[in-house]
């Protein structure tokens, strides 16, 4: 049986996502409205399984069961005014921008060749229970557990917290189909990609 992941194979493989995003940016000259996020967002952890550092804090343990966790990707944010609305606080489509990206990458390191690779899919439902207002300048971390995942669908749960821990913003549910990358975005080589081509890891089994 071959060993898990690394943490830092699991974050390089995230890693990689970001860095074909960039390299799509550059040839596209791309300036949609989740550019500001990827310049922005702040990688702390990723993991195979249960992650092993970056988790909630205990109180919390209790809503993330980690032996079903599959694979996990954490992320640091500063909401800025570029992210609130006229309250100072941020917006709600602003909250489905950051969990629809950040949860999505957590998907990065079970990633294969045809398989989740790149940005993950399309999303089918991405559901957000709002708990509190996120003023402007609060540094959040978001949380990304993956619970299930097959060859056509995945399903991948985030948690918006206080850079302290203490408090929780909003969290969601986020099912996500999966559809080929396009082409032309995988012709698009990072340094990830010869480690990423050469992995013998057994894929995740079938829904």
């Amino acid at each position: 049986m071959a060993a898990a992941p690394s943490r830092e194979t699991a974050l390089a493989a995230v890693k990689a996502i970001f860095e074909r995003y960039w390299l799509l940016v550059e040839k596209e000259n791309y300036a949609g409205f989740d550019k500001r996020l990827m310049s922005e967002a702040v990688l702390l952890d990723a993991s195979v399984g249960p992650p092993s550092t970056m988790t909630p804090p205990p109180d919390q343990q209790s809503a993330i069961p980690a032996p079903s966790i599959i694979a996990s990707a954490t992320f640091s944010l500063k909401i800025t005014p570029a992210y609130c609305n006229l309250n100072n606080v941020m917006h709600g489509g602003a909250a489905g921008v950051i969990f629809d990206m950040m949860t999505t990458t957590a998907l990065g390191p079970i990633a294969r060749p045809g398989y989740w690779d790149f940005l993950g899919g399309v999303t089918r439902n991405l559901n957000i229970s709002y708990l509190r207002a996120v003023p402007v300048g609060t540094i959040v971390h978001v949380h990304s557990h993956v619970y299930q995942v097959g060859r056509s669908m995945a399903y991948i749960k985030g948690w918006m917290f206080s850079e302290d821990g203490k408090t929780v913003y909003c969290t969601c549910d986020h099912h996500k189909v999966s559809v080929p990358s396009r082409k032309e975005h995988m012709e698009l080589k990072v340094p990830w990609d010869e480690q990423f081509e050469q992995s013998r890891e057994p894929a995740a089994p079938k829904l």
